[in-house]
């Protein structure tokens, strides 16, 4: 498998790039965001992913391997090929794809052309214990995660024991009480434990 390339970009056209290696030219498929990042006659690297058909290989590029990881991962839900990961890549940074997925934020997903709310819900069930722990930024605003708090506390309340039906009405228990804006992460799942001591 080609795992990256380097070299001089020889040629950028709508949806990729021809990059030469060795005196070899590589077309590689890219989104917007990515082509936007290179210059013809200038030295570029694009972390890449080979996906092979029976009548096609096919090298696709990204702008760093957190994109290329996110776009694999992407492609191991039910009916999600190549063009629709990448499509997603398109419209949304990967940080916001992961929180969307871990808090179930089909909204998010679904502004990609292609994503319907099946197949958002579809991503949302295979990928979400795949798509790993979401960062907590420091100092940002209280309420920055948005829809991901929902599954930190989920995850944070089954750890410590409880069923799953349990963990989610203790997180719907505690988003009925959130007015405003939503209070930091280890906050939240106090409040959940609290709720799930005084129902025992």
């Amino acid at each position: 498998m080609i795992a990256s390339v380097r070299g001089v970009v020889a040629a950028i056209m709508p949806d990729g790039a021809v990059i030469e290696v060795g005196g070899v030219g590589l077309q590689v498929q890219c989104a917007p965001g990515t082509l936007a990042n290179l210059k013809a006659g200038a030295e570029a690297r694009l972390a890449t992913s080979m996906v092979v058909r029976e009548d096609s290989l096919t090298l696709y590029g990204f702008a760093d391997d957190d994109e290329k990881h996110l776009f694999e991962l992407l492609q191991t839900a039910s009916g999600v090929g190549p063009r629709l990961a990448q499509a997603v890549l398109a419209v949304h940074q990967p940080e916001t794809v992961r929180r969307a997925i871990a808090g179930g934020d089909l909204a998010t997903l679904t502004r990609v052309p292609g994503i319907g709310k099946k197949g958002a819900e579809r991503m949302v069930l295979e990928l979400r214990d795949r798509i790993g722990p979401m960062p907590i930024a420091d100092g940002g605003p209280a309420g920055v995660l948005n829809g991901a708090w929902q599954d930190q506390v989920r995850q944070g309340v089954l750890a410590l024991g409880w069923s799953a039906a349990q963990a989610d009405q203790a997180v719907a228990a505690v988003a009925e009480g959130i007015d405003g804006d939503v209070p930091p992460v280890p906050v939240l799942l106090r409040q959940a434990i609290r709720l799930l001591g005084k129902a025992r």
